[in-house]
């Protein structure tokens, strides 16, 4: 076991939002620890194919198929 020393007011707010969940500290603790975690960096291409995914198909058919070579349009 890992003994961690927090400020009275620290623990005092860590209990609460274990307990507005209905868990006793220690429970919550453990559960938040578990939780996996996304990864804060994604690379940029996954974050455009992610959004366009979203786009509706209506609005897709109206894009350019070729962005590169008419930009300009």
């Amino acid at each position: 076991m890992t003994l961690i020393k927090l400020p009275d007011g620290q623990t005092a707010a860590l209990k609460a939002k274990a307990a507005a969940e209905g868990l006793s500290l220690e429970a919550w603790l453990q559960k938040i620890a578990e939780q996996k975690r996304p990864a804060r960096h994604r690379h940029i291409a996954h974050v455009i194919l992610e959004n366009m995914r979203k786009v509706p198909p209506e609005i897709m058919q109206t894009m350019l198929k070729d962005g590169a070579s008419q930009h300009d349009r």
